[in-house]
């Protein structure tokens, strides 16, 4: 299944988007996408769908949210693919690099990007992202992990590499937590149908431009043992976000320009769908 949020900013409505091409108002059943219903709601909408239950809704021209409400949490993991690890000059990590981004900085997967006020450094990171839909705690082994994922969701961990790396004072959560700096959706997708999350192809673009092309293959760290990873040292609650991070093919790298007013990021992962943001 595939779930959405339309409508205004700190308004959105939940909505099912089905196979068919339909999408279906889940307003009845759950108040939000939150950690409440992730936790136990989804299977009551699985059989309400089956059933025919749910009330078709028409989204055309609408605006779509980020896919799950504001999560308690947004853990992200640095240099998790080896060939990003290479571009920015760093040994691939022993153990997994561990920051925070402030969950203020959801944003929907086509709303403006907002380049903060002194930067001269905004990068794009096309990632795959974990939702959690039961609870993370002392996990006993990687195993155990895919059984607390509510779903995947397709996101852009936007970044001031000046802010992160040459002002970071020591940590980089600065230079990741500027406002809408983490782009989400348009879906979260149940693991269902996704699959193997080791095997999706996730690209970029700028300005029409390719930047980068490559495959959670490429991951130093997978998605289980991340789960596994983090639980042993924070709980991960119904809700939580965990950015998985990115592939090469950066600004960073020194192979692109940095982004500026007026350019147009594209991000996708397969099967997770695709976003378009505007930088003002």
């Amino acid at each position: 299944m595939k779930f959405m949020r339309v409508g205004p900013a700190g308004a959105e409505r939940p909505v099912l988007a089905g196979a068919d091409g339909r999408h279906y108002d889940l307003s009845g059943l759950t108040a939000d996408i939150d950690g409440r219903f992730l936790s136990s709601g989804v299977d009551r909408v699985r059989a309400a769908l089956a059933a025919g239950e749910l009330p078709e809704t028409d989204i055309a021209g609408q605006r779509v949210g980020a896919p799950i409400a504001r999560p308690g949490v947004v853990l992200c993991i640095g240099m998790n693919y080896a060939a990003h690890a290479a571009e920015s000059g760093n040994a691939p990590p022993a153990e997994p690099v561990i920051f925070y981004k402030a969950p203020n900085t959801l944003v929907g997967p086509y709303d403006d990007v907002r380049i903060p006020r002194g930067s001269s450094r905004t990068d794009w990171e096309v990632e795959l992202a974990v939702v959690i839909g039961r609870t993370a705690r002392y996990l006993s082994s990687p195993a155990e992990a895919l059984d607390h994922v509510a779903g995947y969701v397709l996101s852009n961990d936007v970044s001031e590499r000046e802010f992160q790396i040459d002002r970071s004072g020591g940590q980089w959560s600065k230079g990741k937590s500027c406002e809408t700096f983490n782009p989400l959706g348009p879906w979260l997708v149940t693991p269902d149908e996704v699959g193997d999350p080791q095997n999706l192809a996730l690209r970029s673009w700028v300005n029409g431009e390719p930047r980068q092309d490559s495959s959670t293959k490429d991951m130093i760290f997978g998605v289980a043992h991340l789960i596994w990873y983090l639980s042993q040292f924070t709980v991960l609650d119904p809700g939580d976000l965990l950015n998985t991070g990115t592939p090469q093919g950066v600004a960073l790298s020194g192979r692109f320009p940095y982004l500026t007013a007026g350019d147009v990021m594209e991000v996708e992962v397969a099967g997770l769908g695709r976003q378009r943001n505007v930088l003002v």
